[in-house]
């Protein structure tokens, strides 16, 4: 019996939840983490189902505003403290799972390589 590269339904939601998964699923992991699309799951997966606790406030006595409001003033915050922890999250998840964490940063440093290189290109230093 071969052994599966990708997670299934609860393996999926354990990793989503912070556990590892085992060594014939890496390739997938390495995927999530830095394919296409990687930084969209990440915040889809923090975001929307913190939508449905934050939606309790709408239960509490008062006008609609008012449970909006106090759902914003968590919402907000937790938006703006998950886009600046992306890479902090995505490093530490290729950390669990054995990869180098600047595989992470893979994207960024190969468009500044070519960036440098064509001002190198074109100012003569190539």
């Amino acid at each position: 019996m071969s052994a599966r590269t990708t997670p299934s339904l609860p393996e999926r939601i354990g990793y989503i939840c912070g556990r590892t998964l085992p060594p014939e699923q890496h390739d997938w992991v390495l995927r999530d983490l830095t394919g296409p699309g990687a930084t969209r799951r990440y915040l889809l997966r923090i975001l929307v189902p913190t939508i449905g606790v934050l939606a309790l406030f709408l239960l509490v006595p008062g006008p609609l505003w008012m449970g909006l409001s106090m759902a914003a003033l968590l919402y907000l915050p937790l938006v703006y403290f998950a886009v600046a922890l992306t890479n902090v999250y995505r490093r530490k998840r290729l950390l669990e799972h054995g990869f180098d964490p600047e595989l992470a940063n893979a994207e960024q440093k190969a468009k500044a390589d070519a960036v440098r290189a064509e001002y190198e290109r074109r100012h003569g230093r190539a």
